[in-house]
C-alpha cells in the first residue's frame, strides 16, 4: 500500500468503526443522542441531506452502485426499497443442524442488499421482508433468520433517518415514556428526516451476524461491521441488538448501556456470513 492511499483506506475503516459505534448509540440513549448533536449538514429539515424522493409504488431497480468497500449494493425504484419473491421451503426449521446459524437465502444474489435512504440493508428470498408498508419494511420470518434480517433493517433505517416517527413507534419496542421524549424532540426540530451521504455511507452491509440466543418471543442477535486493519489484524466491530416477536413481526428492543456496548472482535469464527 502505498503513503497515498494509506489515508484514504484509514478514513474507511475507521468510518465503519464509527458506523458501528453509532448503531450502539442510538439504542442505548434514543433521541438523546440526536436531541444533543448540533452538526452541519445533519439538522432537521434536512438541509445538506441526502434527496429521498420517489415513486413510493415503483418497482424494479436502477443501476446498481458499490459501497465504500467495493461490494454490490443495488437501487431500488422505490426508496424503502424491493421485497423480493419468497421461497418458504428454504426458511430453517427448529429441527435442523443449522437452525442458529444458517444465513438466510438471497443476500448473496443481486438484490440481496439494497441501497435505502442511503443505507445498505438486506432483503432475502427466505426469511423476508416480504412487503413495504407506508415505507417500512415488514414481514420478516418467525425465525432466527428473520429475526437477524430485521435486526439489520430496522436499526440501519432508524439511524439514516432518526426522525421517522412511524418506523420508531411501529418497529422499536419502546415505552409511553419514550414515545413522548421523541415526540418532543420532533416538536424542537432536533430530529433530522435523513442524514447526509456523509453518514449514510458508513451504513453498509455488516459482514456477519450471530444470534446469540433465540426463543420465540426474544432474539439476541449480534452485527459485525469490518473496522480497521491494524498490524495486520483484520478487527470488526460488534453491536449486540435484541429484536422481540410482537403481533406478528421482530421489533428492536432498546438495549441497556451495558447490552448493547460495542465490541471489537479479531476473528469471525462463529460468526454466519451473509
Amino acid at each position: 500500500m502505498s503513503d497515498k492511499e494509506s489515508p484514504e483506506r484509514e478514513r474507511v475503516s475507521f468510518g465503519a468503526i464509527a458506523s458501528a459505534a453509532l448503531l450502539a448509540l442510538i439504542l442505548v440513549v434514543g433521541v438523546v443522542m440526536w436531541i444533543n448533536r448540533d452538526e452541519s449538514g445533519a439538522n432537521a429539515n434536512g438541509a445538506a441531506a441526502q434527496t429521498t424522493s420517489g415513486d413510493p409504488n415503483a418497482t424494479g431497480f436502477a443501476e446498481p452502485d458499490t459501497d465504500i468497500f467495493g461490494r454490490r449494493v443495488d437501487v431500488p425504484n422505490n426508496t424503502a426499497g424491493q421485497p423480493l419473491p419468497q421461497q418458504s421451503s428454504a426458511q430453517r426449521k427448529p429441527s435442523d443442524q443449522d437452525w442458529l446459524t444458517a444465513a438466510p437465502e438471497g443476500t448473496t444474489e443481486p438484490h440481496g442488499w439494497q441501497r435505502v435512504y442511503g443505507a445498505s440493508v438486506p432483503f432475502s428470498t427466505s426469511d423476508g421482508p416480504t412487503r413495504i408498508e407506508n415505507g417500512l419494511a415488514v414481514g420478516y420470518s418467525h425465525t432466527p433468520q428473520g429475526a437477524a434480517l430485521a435486526a439489520a433493517q430496522i436499526t440501519y433505517r432508524l439511524n439514516a433517518r432518526p426522525a421517522d416517527r412511524e418506523l420508531y413507534v411501529r418497529q422499536v419496542r419502546v415505552s409511553a415514556q419514550q414515545v413522548a421524549a421523541y415526540d418532543q424532540a420532533l416538536a424542537d426540530s432536533r430530529l433530522p428526516k435523513q442524514q447526509p451521504e456523509k453518514v449514510t455511507k458508513y451504513l453498509v452491509a455488516p459482514d456477519a451476524f450471530q444470534v446469540e440466543n433465540y426463543a420465540d418471543d426474544m432474539a439476541i442477535v449480534r452485527l459485525a461491521a469490518r473496522g480497521p486493519v491494524i498490524e495486520g489484524r483484520q478487527l470488526w466491530a460488534a453491536v449486540r441488538l435484541i429484536m422481540v416477536w410482537d403481533a406478528g413481526d421482530w421489533r428492536l428492543k432498546p438495549a441497556t448501556s451495558k447490552s448493547s456496548q460495542t465490541e471489537y472482535v479479531d476473528s469471525l469464527a462463529g460468526w454466519t456470513k451473509w
